[in-house]
């Protein structure tokens, strides 16, 4: 089992991302998640595909980029060209899934979906065989910093099996309020990839705290 951890840039110091990007690089993270919000969707404005390619420029780590966007279909071309290499959007913000992740998956990318706390796994059902991750928002989005949602632990229990069932390699990713303190059992839980924001770039340590992600991911690898 292969454990990503994901530093969300969404908390970090926005006048100095590109040393924020170095620092968890250089820490030991897998990925740097990017979250795309269009003010429509969830009530907040973050970046744009300009920040993208900037990042792309910057670090030699796989960009996770999160479209909290209406109309998911109108952004994905632009984030592609930016250079994303995963890229998910709102199972809730479409209702043409196959077309969207189609953009996706012929441009050779990594396609997925993410759900909000109250979005029922079952949703994913027919379209599983088409994604290579899975989003569950284990707060509810649109700000960084919120406290998890204790339901989430039963929700990725839920997609673990339904992706076992069905045979497939799905990554699992969780996004919100997570951290050391709880990454463990998010782990036991069946999560694989582990996006943390505040958790990271709010701690004086920043290095300090992937290194005990790392510490707890290792423990997991090897089971």
């Amino acid at each position: 089992m292969t454990i990503r951890i994901a530093p969300s840039i969404l908390s970090s110091d926005y006048a100095h991302i590109g040393e924020a990007v170095r620092l968890v690089e250089e820490a030991g993270a897998d990925l740097i998640h990017v979250d795309i919000m269009d003010g429509h969707f969830v009530p907040n404005l973050t970046f744009g595909p300009g920040l993208v390619a900037s990042l792309k420029r910057t670090t030699r780590l796989p960009l996770d980029v999160h479209l909290m966007v209406e109309r998911p279909r109108s952004f994905i071309p632009q984030f592609l060209e930016a250079g994303a290499d995963w890229l998910s959007f709102h199972i809730e913000a479409t209702p043409h899934l196959d077309k969207d992740l189609s953009l996706i998956k012929e441009a050779g990318r990594k396609a997925g979906l993410a759900l909000n706390p109250a979005t029922p796994v079952h949703l994913l059902h027919e379209i599983l065989p088409r994604l290579d991750h899975v989003m569950i928002m284990s707060v509810n989005p649109g700000w960084g910093g919120q406290k998890f949602i204790e339901a989430s632990h039963l929700k990725i229990r839920s997609l673990r099996r339904l992706i076992k069932q069905a045979g497939l390699e799905i990554a699992i990713e969780v996004d919100g309020g997570v951290g050391p303190g709880n990454m463990e059992r998010l782990l036991q839980d069946g999560a694989d990839v582990i996006i943390a924001g505040a958790a990271i770039f709010q701690d004086p340590d920043p290095r300090g705290v992937i290194s005990r992600m790392r510490t707890i991911a290792r423990k997991y690898e090897s089971a």
